[in-house]
C-alpha cells in the first residue's frame, strides 16, 4: 500500500481480518485475491502471500539443484514471514514487509 491510498477504515479490516489471515497460508492467498478484492486490507496481505507462496515454490524447485542446508534457511525464512503476516493481519495492521512488499505492490490484479 502506497502512502497515496485512503486510509483503511476499521470496518474494512474487520471484514478483511479472515481472508487476510488465509493470504499467507500457502496456496489459500488465491482466495483473498477473488473474493475480497474490494477490500484494500486483505488485498493488500493477499499480494503479499501470494509472492511468498510464489518464493516457497521456487525454493521447492531450487531444492533440486541447491544444497539442503540452504533450502531449510530459505524455507525458515519464508515461515518467519508467513507467522509475522498472520500476527499482524490478527492485529488488524498491514506491515511492509521487506523485500516482499515491493515486489507486492507490482502486481496488477
Amino acid at each position: 500500500m502506497s502512502d497515496s491510498e485512503a486510509p483503511i477504515s476499521s470496518q474494512q479490516i474487520l471484514e478483511g481480518k479472515v481472508f487476510a489471515l488465509l493470504s499467507y497460508l500457502a496456496i489459500l492467498c488465491i482466495i483473498p485475491l477473488v473474493v475480497k478484492r474490494e477490500n484494500p486490507f486483505a488485498l493488500a496481505h493477499a499480494r503479499q502471500g501470494l509472492v511468498l507462496f510464489v518464493g516457497e515454490v521456487a525454493v521447492f524447485v531450487a531444492s533440486i539443484i541447491l544444497p539442503l542446508f540452504i533450502i531449510k534457511i530459505f524455507y525458515l525464512a519464508f515461515g518467519v514471514f508467513s507467522l509475522w503476516g498472520i500476527v499482524e493481519c490478527l492485529r488488524g495492521r498491514f506491515v511492509r514487509m521487506p523485500f516482499v512488499s515491493e515486489i507486492a505492490e507490482k502486481i496488477i490484479l
